[in-house]
């Protein structure tokens, strides 16, 4: 008897493990094949600005594609979390070629937005495939759709750890396993390694000083923890706004991102600069060591939030990046923290306050600035993180626990006052 349950159990284990391996190769392959692509149409951007006027044609084929072959897909994200709550129908595998698709067509012509919900959707995508193929029950299927978050991500920045804490952190109120755990991180190595073997390479950032903590700065750091939060709140309703706005007054989905993209290009070519469309990843790069201009974040808000309310497709997490490190970098004028830092705090915290990640965020700013500043990352986006209201960027996530309960208690104090 004993055997034989030591012999169910290895081939459950070595089961799950192929399954990690073949999940982290190809979502990592798929994330490394993503980059490059998104480089390449990146570039071709830049060097031609005027493909900034067929963005209205982008979208109506973006439009199209979702309205004609992915309207059950076109949840995105949200998909994956709906089914991970509720799991009943296998996630389809066009989920990736079409969000590839239609994200690199948004980046050629010039939208606004990021790289993190294609990965995540080719990552949970592909891994739910293995639901069908070993006939796994629902249980097993919330796993695999931890495995595909954390391979997507970990994959398409370069942060292992903090993509098997993301996976796991923004499904936390949800019944989580232990084997998803493990699972998390295994997968989440595998795809990171994958993009390391394709040689495909990351962008890097330095904080070069960071100063001791103190009373001062812990203060300095609530500050400022307290705007990034308000920031991702403006920024999760914005989007939310221009969608329901698009939503109300056009009728036809595949003429929501014509119109959108019609009125983007318009603005681009008014304002005379292409800096607040596509990832902005060199905006990036330079709000840590030069200020930046105080409107240089409500503006990325404003064109990330309309080009995702249009319709066209992408992530929201590097505008987040963008969004918080300008404004960081902004701030330094103001705030006695070194500008380098105050940047670094502002990518990730913004990106907690947005997601209700403040674990994986930390982790993530560890990941990519270094150790030293663990201490104000981490402040930085647990303050965000209260800071930022109950709605965030998926609105099919469940928010509870601490700040749950702290917006229950201000909503129950504010009923009996009045």
């Amino acid at each position: 008897m004993n055997l034989e349950k030591t012999k169910k159990i290895t081939i459950f284990s070595l089961q799950w493990i192929l399954i990690c391996i073949l999940t982290g190769f190809f979502s990592g392959s798929a994330s490394a094949f993503f980059l490059v692509s998104l480089e390449w149409v990146t570039q071709i951007r830049i060097q031609n600005s005027e493909l900034i006027w067929f963005l209205p044609f982008g979208g109506l084929i973006i439009g199209l594609l979702y309205h004609y072959w992915g309207t059950d897909i076109i949840k995105g994200n949200n998909l994956l979390l709906e089914e991970y709550q509720n799991p009943s129908k296998i996630i389809p595998l066009k989920m990736t070629p079409m969000v590839l698709i239609g994200t690199l067509i948004t980046h050629l012509f010039g939208g606004s937005a990021g790289r993190e919900g294609t990965a995540v959707q080719m990552g949970a995508s592909i891994s739910d495939q293995f639901s069908r193929i070993f006939k796994l029950d629902p249980f097993d299927r919330k796993s695999l759709i931890i495995i595909g978050i954390s391979a997507g991500f970990a994959s398409v920045f370069g942060t292992p750890l903090a993509g098997a804490l993301f996976a796991l952190e923004v499904v936390y109120f949800n019944k989580i396993s232990l084997k998803s755990c493990v699972l998390s991180f295994l997968t989440a190595y595998i795809a990171y390694y994958t993009v390391e073997f394709w040689q495909v390479k990351h962008t890097h950032y330095h904080i070069p000083i960071v100063p001791e903590m103190n009373f001062e700065n812990l203060l300095w750091i609530i500050l400022v923890g307290i705007l990034f939060g308000l920031t991702a709140m403006l920024f999760s309703r914005s989007t939310a706004f221009w969608s329901a706005c698009f939503s109300k007054t056009i009728a036809f989905p595949p003429l929501r991102p014509f119109i959108g993209g019609s009125i983007l290009a318009v603005c681009v070519y008014f304002i005379g600069t292409t800096k607040y469309i596509g990832l902005g990843v060199p905006v990036i790069v330079d709000s840590f060591s030069t200020a930046n201009a105080s409107c240089d974040f409500l503006l990325k808000i404003l064109f990330t939030g309309f080009t995702l309310g249009a319709g066209f497709k992408g992530g929201e997490v590097t505008p987040l990046f963008f969004i918080g490190a300008t404004l960081g970098s902004a701030l330094s004028v103001f705030v006695p923290l070194p500008i380098a830092l105050l940047a670094g705090m502002g990518f990730v915290a913004v990106f907690s306050g947005a997601t209700h990640t403040p674990i994986a965020c930390t982790v993530m700013g560890i990941e990519l600035f270094g150790i030293e500043s663990g201490v104000f990352i981490g402040f930085a986006c647990l303050v965000a993180y209260f800071s930022s209201g109950s709605v965030g960027i998926y609105h099919s996530q469940i928010v509870k626990g601490p700040k749950y309960h702290l917006y229950q208690k201000i909503n129950q104090t504010k009923l009996d006052l009045f």
